[in-house]
């Protein structure tokens, strides 16, 4: 990373970003380009390792790719803020952000995907929810087994 004063090692910190982010950006191979899809998600702590929920429809672009080549990149952002200056060459954005990569698979056991549903809820809504078999079988939920990951943050500065 270029601006190693920005760059976020810790992983509770990195946590943190996540547990703020409500949108996951996932990149996939669409022949020579990549192919980019914002998406809403939950995710857990399997031991040491993160995984990552993503719920979607039943057939799509994402799914034939996903299907073609399971490897994927992903990006989050939150706390953006206009950071205003003098110049236009003093302005800038504060930030935090987490990107990195991994292996999705498809969720094809009914408990783990009530699982990845009530986790992607969950995230997203603070409340708990419990899903039927009817509602499961209604989407496809992917599940990113997370390789690589790093964290970048840009803070607010104290006193503007």
């Amino acid at each position: 990373m270029r601006r190693k004063d920005r760059e976020i090692t810790a992983f509770p910190e990195i946590l943190e970003i996540i547990r703020r982010c409500k949108v996951c950006r996932l990149a996939m191979l669409d022949r020579e380009r990549p192919y980019l899809v914002p998406l809403n998600f939950g995710f857990e702590l399997c031991g040491e390792k993160l995984v990552l929920y993503f719920h979607c429809a039943k057939e799509g672009k994402k799914l034939t790719l996903l299907r073609k080549n399971p490897g994927a990149a992903f990006e989050m952002d939150c706390g953006h803020r206009l950071i205003e200056g003098d110049t236009p060459c003093r302005y800038g954005f504060s930030f935090s952000s987490v990107i990195g990569s991994g292996t999705v698979s498809f969720v094809e056991d009914p408990e783990e995907k009530k699982k990845a549903l009530a986790l992607l809820m969950k995230h997203q809504t603070g409340k708990d929810f419990a899903f039927d078999e009817a509602m499961c079988k209604a989407v496809t939920v992917l599940r990113m087994d997370v390789e690589e990951l790093c964290g970048k943050a840009r803070p607010y500065p104290p006193g503007l």
